[in-house]
C-alpha cells in the first residue's frame, strides 16, 4: 500500500505565484499530497514544477485545466486563477465532484459566489477560500481572549489594514490591476483580509450599515488601488474601519478595542516568523496619578506552531474532505458562510463607492 494512499490528492489549476506557497503547504501537511499541476500549456506547468522542485515520478502535469478535472484520482482542487475566471472553473470543479479550495477574492460579486456555492452544495463537495490566517494557532488563542468578558469585555471598535507597495511594474502589468482579470483591485485582494478579520472578531454577525470613505484611488482603467470604509453594528454599538492599498507601505494590522481590554496584531495576515507569532494584549489599563504613565504595560502573547499557517489550512481542509468521503457526512458549512458574508460586505463597499460614499444598509 502506498504511503500516500490515504492522503487527499490535490490538483492545482493555474500556476500563479501564490501556488508556489500552497504547493509547498500541500506537501507539508500530513494528510495531503500534491498529485497534479495544470496550466494553460504543458510547458508552463512543467516549468512551474521544475522551478519549485516538485517534479517526481508520481506528479501528473497537464497542459489544460480540463485534464486535471477529468483525472479520477484528483480528490480536491486548489484554484488560484484570476477572479474573473472563478465562476466558470469553480462550477466545473464542483460538477466533477472535486472539493474546492478557492483563492480569494472568491468572486466578482455575491451573485457569482452564490452560483459557485450552490454547485458545491448540490455536488456534496467541500468549499473553502484560501485565507490562511484563520488557521494559525494564534488566531484561536486570540479568540479565547476576545471572548473573555472580564479580560476584554464587549467589542467597541475594530481597525484592520492590508497594504503594500509592489512598485510600478505591478501597477502596470499585474493581473490584480487589470479590469478584465481582477476587477476588484485592492479591495478584493487586500480588502478581503480586512473585511474577513473584522467579521471574524464580530463572530460573523453582519453589520447594520457599510459606508466607503472618500479616499478611493483608481488606475487609468478604473481599478481600485486604495480604499477604506466603515462598518457599524447598531445593536452592538460597535464600529469598524479598514484601509487597503497597493500604493502604501506594508501593513497587516488588526486592532480590537474592548470595554476592558485591547488587542494589537501587526502581522495578522502573514506572521513575521513562520514558526511563531504574537500579539499584544492589554487589560485593565489606567493612567497613574498625575497622568504621567500607565498602571500596566501590554503583554505579548507568543504562540508557537509546528507547521506554517498555510499547511494548517490544507490540513483542516483535507480533514474535512476525508470526513465527507469516509463517513458520507455533509460538507462543513462554516467556510462557505464565512466567504459569503465577506463577499456581501465587499459588495456593499463597492456599492457605497458607486453611490458617492453613501451608507449601504445590509
Amino acid at each position: 500500500m502506498s504511503k500516500d494512499e490515504n492522503k487527499v490528492r490535490f490538483g492545482i489549476i493555474g500556476c500563479a505565484e501564490i501556488a508556489r506557497k500552497v504547493s509547498r503547504a500541500i506537501n507539508l501537511s500530513p494528510n495531503s499530497t500534491l498529485y497534479a499541476i495544470s496550466s494553460r500549456s504543458l510547458e508552463k506547468a512543467k516549468n512551474f514544477a521544475i522551478k519549485n522542485n516538485l517534479l517526481s515520478n508520481s506528479l501528473k502535469i497537464y497542459g489544460s485545466y480540463i485534464e486535471i478535472l477529468d483525472d479520477p484520482f484528483v480528490d480536491a482542487v486548489y484554484m488560484p486563477l484570476p477572479t474573473s475566471f472563478h465562476l466558470h472553473w469553480a462550477i466545473m470543479v464542483a460538477e466533477k465532484k472535486k472539493h474546492l479550495l478557492l483563492e480569494k477574492p472568491t468572486a466578482l460579486n455575491v451573485t457569482e459566489l452564490d452560483k459557485i456555492l450552490d454547485a458545491c452544495e448540490k455536488n456534496g463537495v467541500q468549499f473553502m477560500d484560501a485565507s490562511m490566517w484563520y488557521h494559525h494557532p494564534r488566531t484561536g488563542k486570540l479568540k479565547e481572549l476576545l471572548t473573555e468578558p472580564k479580560l476584554f469585555g464587549q467589542v467597541k471598535a475594530i481597525h484592520s489594514s492590508s497594504s503594500y507597495s509592489p512598485g510600478q511594474d505591478f501597477l502596470e502589468n499585474n493581473i490584480r490591476v487589470k479590469p478584465d482579470l481582477d476587477a476588484l483591485g485592492a479591495l478584493g485582494d487586500a480588502g478581503w483580509y480586512c473585511i474577513g478579520a473584522i467579521l471574524w472578531v464580530m463572530n460573523q454577525t453582519p453589520p447594520t450599515t457599510v459606508a466607503a470613505l472618500p479616499t478611493v484611488a483608481r488606475n487609468s482603467a478604473g481599478v481600485i488601488l486604495t480604499c477604506s470604509a466603515s462598518l457599524y453594528w447598531e445593536k452592538e454599538e460597535t464600529v469598524a474601519t479598514f484601509y487597503c492599498s497597493f500604493v502604501s507601505h506594508e501593513t497587516m494590522d488588526l486592532k480590537v478595542y474592548g470595554s476592558n481590554g485591547t488587542c494589537y496584531l501587526y502581522d495578522f495576515i502573514i506572521p513575521f516568523d513562520e514558526n511563531s507569532a504574537s500579539f499584544n494584549f492589554t487589560s485593565g489599563a489606567k493612567f497613574v496619578d498625575l497622568h504621567i504613565g500607565w498602571n500596566v504595560k501590554p503583554q505579548q502573547v507568543q504562540v508557537t506552531n509546528e507547521l506554517p499557517q498555510e499547511a494548517f489550512m490544507i490540513q483542516e481542509f483535507a480533514g474535512l474532505v476525508k470526513d465527507i468521503e469516509v463517513t458520507r457526512s455533509k460538507p462543513e458549512s462554516k467556510w462557505p458562510r464565512t466567504s459569503r458574508l465577506t463577499q456581501l460586505v465587499l459588495d456593499a463597499v463597492n456599492k457605497s463607492i458607486d453611490l458617492g460614499f453613501q451608507p449601504v444598509h445590509m
